[in-house]
Formats: C-alpha cells, structure tokens, sequence
C-alpha cells in the first residue's frame, strides 16, 4: 500500500474517480411488501412521588380515552422495567409502558405532534415529570 500511495501516477487517477462518484443514497429503499414509515416509541412511567400512580386499571382507562383515540390505525403496548435520574438527582425505577406506533409515509415531526396531546394527558393526569419520545425511520408491511 505503501508504494502504491507514494507514487503519484496512480494516486491521481484514484482521487479523481473518487470525486466522480455519486454520494451514498439517503437510505436503502424497503424491501419488496414494505414501505417507508417514521417508528415512534414513547415511554411512559407509573410512578409519581416515590409511589405507582397508574395502575393497570388507570392505564387500560387512559389507553382507551387518550391513546387509542390518537392513533386508531393501531399501536403497540409493551411492559418495561424504567430507569432514569429524577430532578432531585436521584435514580427512581419504576414499571413503565412502552407504547410504540408505527406512520407508514409519516415524519418524525409528524409522530411527534401526534404524540404531543397523548403526552400532554399523561403527565397532566398522572402528575409526570416528563414522557420519553424516540422515532426513527423504517420499513413497516401489513
């Protein structure tokens, strides 16, 4: 590699292909049977001042009046086990739902509007601090 990179008759010609050559595409295009969607996850703890607030009962209730609503073409509720450094400095862990959505065609800003309402009930009603929110992009088929 040595020799090759010292001599400067083929390092010319190596340079100027590299320039030529297109950028990389954006993304990979989804395979056959799928198609673009922006995936968004949001986290949602249950407790609020040291104690479970959203029980399963309030989550069903909350699902139903708040999530469901929101997203009608259909979602996805896990469990979780959270963790996270609360104001004070503190380590709270806490059961959590992760609720995930995917937007065939949809963006990240759209997933976030979208979400903004549902997230802005939870922590209303149940007194949270604050609701986790990740998208990113992906292929999705039905």
């Amino acid at each position: 590699m040595r020799q090759f990179l010292s001599s400067p008759g083929l390092l010319l010609p190596v340079l100027l292909l590299a320039c030529a050559a297109p950028p990389p595409a954006p993304s990979a295009a989804c395979p056959p049977g799928t198609e673009a969607a922006t995936i968004a996850e949001a986290f949602f703890g249950r407790n609020a001042a040291g104690r479970e607030v959203v029980d399963d009962a309030a989550w069903a209730r909350f699902l139903e009046e708040s999530v469901t609503p929101a997203f009608p073409d259909g979602l996805t509720v896990l469990d979780a086990a959270g963790q996270w450094r609360n104001r004070e400095g503190r380590i709270g862990r806490e059961r959590s739902k992760l609720l995930l959505v995917a937007l065939p065609g949809g963006t990240a800003e759209q997933a976030t509007t979208r979400l903004a309402p549902v997230i802005a009930a939870y922590r209303a009603r149940f007194g949270q601090e604050s609701v986790m929110i990740a998208t990113r992009a992906g292929c999705v088929g039905f």
